[in-house]
């Protein structure tokens, strides 16, 4: 493998030597990386999803927010900060021993991604979903798109995420930059 960092070690050597500069920047191995961009945030308005996003940490939907990102990283584990304009989210990234997934927990709940190379993109594809350690069935899990990748020269993610009765919680999409001192 190349390195003990988390995302060149669930991609393997071919898929992440062939992915853009940009990307592997953002998910190599540096142990603390910063950057800022903006992002476009969707989601349901009803009362059920507005919570739900609050209990998990969610941005609030609205256009072009401000978005600054830190990734703190010791061995395989990320600590990912994110912060909309008006919100802190944090979530944490690892994997288990003989699991092929990247796991990312998000307050209560705890997702399990296939990491997929798609071109100059990184396909995140969901194939678990714990919530306070239980297993949801897949018929709860909803569906989650997720890519990271390269557009125009940068770093640019899309995330979107649909529940069963709910509908869309959320759907975030954008762009980051390293800042310089962190390159």
């Amino acid at each position: 493998m190349t390195s003990l960092a988390l995302f060149p070690t669930l991609l393997g050597d071919d898929a992440w030597r062939s992915l853009p500069a940009v990307v592997r920047a953002m998910h190599g191995a540096a142990p603390m990386l910063r950057a800022n961009g903006t992002a476009d945030v969707a989601g349901a308005s009803h009362f059920p999803a507005r919570c739900l996003r609050r209990l998990l940490g969610l941005p609030a939907p609205a256009p072009r927010q401000a978005l600054a990102l830190t990734i703190e990283r010791n061995g395989t584990c990320e600590v990912w900060t994110r912060r909309f304009t008006g919100r802190r989210m944090q979530s944490v990234l690892d994997r288990r021993a003989g699991s092929p997934l990247l796991y990312e927990r998000l307050g209560a709940a705890t997702l399990g991604f296939a990491l997929r190379r798609d071109g100059d993109t990184i396909d995140w594809q969901l194939r678990s979903l714990h919530v306070f350690g239980m297993p949801m069935p897949r018929a709860l899990r909803g569906h989650v798109l997720s890519r990271s990748g390269m557009h125009d020269g940068r770093y640019h993610f899309s995330v979107d995420v649909r529940l069963p009765v709910l509908g869309q919680l959320i759907a975030y999409e954008g762009w980051l930059e390293p800042l310089p001192d962190e390159q």
